[in-house]
């Protein structure tokens, strides 16, 4: 079963990982409403995401995440 993920950036440093299409679609548009309304050492150019597939299967079964599988 492979997922797509995403993770968004500010100035190269991920701030969000592993969010779903629709979490990704309302903190994308959270972040760049936030860089025009507050006083941000940021700009919406320092923005950036990276869209990711991923096997959800491995990952639960892989060793670097077996506490994956403890959760509910």
């Amino acid at each position: 079963m492979t997922e797509k993920v995403y993770h968004i950036y500010a100035k190269g440093r991920c701030i969000y990982h592993s969010l779903s299409e629709n979490k990704f679609s309302e903190t994308w548009e959270m972040m760049h409403r936030m860089v025009d309304l507050l006083n941000l050492d940021l700009t919406k150019e320092d923005l950036s995401y990276e869209e990711l597939y991923m096997n959800k299967e491995v990952l639960l079964n892989s060793s670097h995440w077996g506490w994956l599988t403890n959760t509910k």
